[in-house]
């Protein structure tokens, strides 16, 4: 059966760049972003490592994990990792599964139809319940935009916590959307400011700080 938005994420136990691990296990009571890529030493992949490696402390604030896939081994894994370093000017210090099997590729759907051997851009964002909160999937000549992956966590969380939905082009601490969930009776507890209806169905509300 296909991953879809609030299933439950496969469990499996795997070789990583840091060691095996059970990824259950591993997550804990984190946020994960899972994400995976083509073949070690592939030049898109090696910027977009660059970048997540950059950006490594933004998902720890958040408290969320980043671990990379794709169908390689260690040693393969070792030279990218220096060759990362040289050209993306920063260290990788988040595990990265050596899964060449294709054990977790095809336990996640991250294998293209053309292409049975080799993962695509595939990313899942997983919550502390283990649970898929977003997914999306890239072309192997179109490098991700983390920025807007970090932009979308923020959004996963704030829903999560608030109970809310974030608008079109949302950024944090813009004003956000009362969900139909939500009743007016509801939302007066929730919401003791008060909110903006646009419309009975569009509720603009700005969280109290």
């Amino acid at each position: 059966m296909s991953l879809r938005i609030n299933s439950e994420t496969p469990n499996f136990t795997a070789q990583t760049t840091q060691g095996k691990i059970n990824f259950h296990e591993w997550l804990g009571d984190s946020w994960a972003v899972l994400f995976s890529h083509r073949k070690a030493l592939s030049p898109v992949c090696t910027t977009e490592i660059g970048a997540l490696a950059k950006m490594k402390a933004e998902f720890e604030r958040r408290n969320t994990k980043l671990i990379g896939l794709s169908v390689d081994t260690s040693e393969n894994y070792a030279k990218w990792a220096g060759d990362i370093e040289e050209t993306q000017g920063t260290a990788v210090s988040f595990p990265m599964i050596c899964d060449t099997d294709l054990q977790v590729a095809k336990l996640y759907d991250m294998l293209p139809a053309d292409a049975p051997d080799a993962t695509i851009r595939t990313l899942y964002l997983i919550g502390p319940d283990k649970k898929i909160k977003a997914m999306m999937a890239y072309p192997t000549t179109s490098g991700r935009n983390f920025n807007e992956i970090l932009r979308l966590l923020d959004s996963c969380q704030l829903s999560a916590k608030h109970s809310v939905a974030t608008p079109a082009n949302w950024s944090p601490g813009e004003d956000v959307i009362i969900p139909p969930a939500v009743n007016d009776e509801q939302a007066k507890q929730k919401f003791p400011q008060g909110w903006k209806t646009v419309k009975p169905y569009l509720r603009i509300v700005k969280l109290a700080k």
